[in-house]
């Protein structure tokens, strides 16, 4: 299990609970299946704790657990499986639920337990004396079948304002049961990060300087991160988090950004590496973006460290010192999360912009004063007329290939192409879109039909069977990402369009922009442009 030693001696633990709390998110539904592929992510990273889920009250989570203990081999991290305290007025022992989390096999045990009076009485509907008996029966059970226990000390901050002796009472009845930590929940997550400094310092001074405190905080008031970094510094010594910020609401604490912080800004060795040292920080962004893929939930370019515009630089003042010396902007190396500087060309580019851009794409630009000022003008222009290549590299490639050997890589000759959307019948009647695409490739003169939900994925269809017939190389690619903006709405039907689209070959990705006087225009140039890309970088030579 992967730990670290704070400087009172006291265990550093890294928690992750992405399967379950995290799963609560609006629109992720995680099967087993999708747990079963997550956790192993999860471990590379090399985090402490996996919460798997609540066994015996969600039926795939209890299947996770059965199948977890035949078919996960975790190197660094240990399963936890979550539950409640037993019920008001019934014996620990005899309580479904508590025999449940034993059934799952799970070394850890992570029970929720009510540490605001309020909630205990209105919630549970019972005393505040039996729900302390709850938490002390419930967490003693499990230490003696041999368990390790966490306490989620449910919407404790908000109890401890309220009551702060009765929410430090369940604090303590946890750790005289047994309880290895307890985590303290900022569950409503409205927390302030002086209010957490000043809260967790007072349990720290009560519980004394052996019980394990951790620190479980949900992004409401937007101070999760800076929610959980306070704790540390009053105290705790036990994160728990989920990757991307995912959660219920507005989620919960960003365990990557936490860990980031701490590793590289406080000093602290929190993630497992393997024998190599590879894994933890520097695999942290492609396990988060991983891990957005199985979730389905698209990865949020602005998220601090492993976003894809976190080390995005756009204005042109700031390239000319980046020239220089990227650390002038940037708060880290990027490399140190398995992340990457990019330059953005827009219309604030000039030529020392050009010229990094270029250098990260593999073109060697210094000195050639003359194209700079080529490639610069052009992109001004493009954008001027609605293209932008800030968040599309790979028709920004294409252009300069353009600008250096005077010609684009000549794949396919476009003789013509057409598309025809038909409806037959009332209004529900689903219509038809059919694309007939006219090139010459390979030698030879194709003509393709394409039919489609739609007469842009009519085109697609039309596109890739006619160049499949040459480059078969394209039976890879799949466009994944789709996106129109109307660029100039106060023209109505005659508005201006601008498409983006994304394209993967399953192990990387590329955007390429097309802009026209409908949305049709606009997305035959990126669809065309994305082939041409990919089969350049793919190193295909033209037929």
């Amino acid at each position: 299990m992967s730990s670290s030693t704070t400087g009172t001696g006291r265990p550093f633990h890294v928690y992750d609970t992405t399967l379950r709390d995290g799963a609560q998110q609006e629109g992720m539904n995680l099967s087993a299946a999708d747990k079963l592929l997550i956790a192993p992510l999860l471990d590379e990273l090399g985090v402490g704790f996996i919460e798997g889920g609540w066994p015996g009250a969600i039926p795939k989570d209890t299947e996770f657990f059965a199948r977890a203990a035949k078919e996960l081999d975790l190197r660094h991290a240990v399963l936890a499986a979550f539950g409640a305290t037993r019920k008001a007025g019934t014996e620990a022992w005899q309580d479904p639920q508590v025999r449940a989390l034993l059934d799952s096999e799970a070394p850890v045990v992570t029970l929720v337990a009510k540490s605001d009076l309020r909630h205990a009485e209105r919630a549970l509907r019972t005393t505040g004396t039996e729900n302390l008996a709850m938490i002390a029966d419930t967490v003693a059970l499990l230490a003696r079948e041999g368990r390790r226990v966490v306490v989620d000390a449910e919407h404790f901050f908000d109890g401890y304002r309220h009551d702060p002796a009765y929410s430090l009472a369940a604090v303590l009845a946890a750790f005289e049961a047994g309880a290895e930590v307890v985590a303290l929940c900022d569950t409503n997550g409205g927390m302030l990060p002086d209010w957490v400094t000043r809260i967790v310092a007072e349990v720290r001074a009560a519980v004394g300087p052996d019980g394990v405190l951790g620190i479980h905080a949900h992004n409401d008031s937007g101070c999760a991160v800076a929610n959980t970094l306070a704790a540390v510094e009053a105290g705790c010594s036990h994160v728990q988090g989920t990757v991307n910020g995912y959660g219920e609401r507005t989620g919960n604490a960003d365990l990557l950004a936490v860990v980031a912080n701490l590793e590289l800004k406080g000093g602290r060795s929190l993630l497992a590496t393997d024998e190599a040292g590879n894994g933890g920080l520097r695999e942290m962004t492609r396990i988060a973006h991983a891990i957005s893929e199985i979730t389905n939930i698209a990865p949020f370019a602005r998220q601090p460290y492993v976003g894809a515009s976190a080390f995005a630089h756009k204005a042109g003042l700031h390239a000319s010192a980046i020239k220089v010396d990227p650390d002038l902007y940037q708060h880290i190396d990027p490399v140190a999360v398995g992340n990457d500087m990019r330059m953005l060309i827009s219309e604030m580019a000039g030529r020392a912009s050009i010229e990094l851009k270029g250098r990260e794409l593999g073109f060697d630009l210094a000195g050639q004063g003359e194209l700079l000022t080529r490639v610069t003008n052009r992109v001004k222009d493009a954008e001027a007329n609605g293209y932008t290549f800030d968040a599309a590299d790979a028709s920004f490639e294409l252009l300069l290939i353009e600008e250096i050997d005077g010609a684009r890589p000549g794949y396919f000759t476009v003789e013509s192409w057409r598309t025809i959307v038909e409806r037959a019948g009332s209004r529900g009647v689903p219509a038809t879109a059919e694309a007939t695409v006219k090139l010459r490739a390979g030698g030879e003169r194709i003509v393709s039909t394409g039919e489609g939900n739609g007469p842009v994925n009519a085109l697609d269809e039309a596109l890739r069977q006619a160049l499949l017939r040459v480059y078969p190389e394209l039976e890879a690619f799949q466009l994944i990402d789709f996106k129109v903006r109307i660029l100039d709405a106060m023209h109505g039907t005659d508005a201006v369009t601008r498409v983006l689209i994304e394209t993967t070959d399953g192990q990387t990705s590329w955007s390429t922009v097309g802009v026209g006087p409908n949305v049709i225009e606009a997305s035959w140039e990126a669809l065309t442009d994305s082939a041409i890309w990919g089969l350049r970088n793919h190193g295909v030579l033209p037929r």
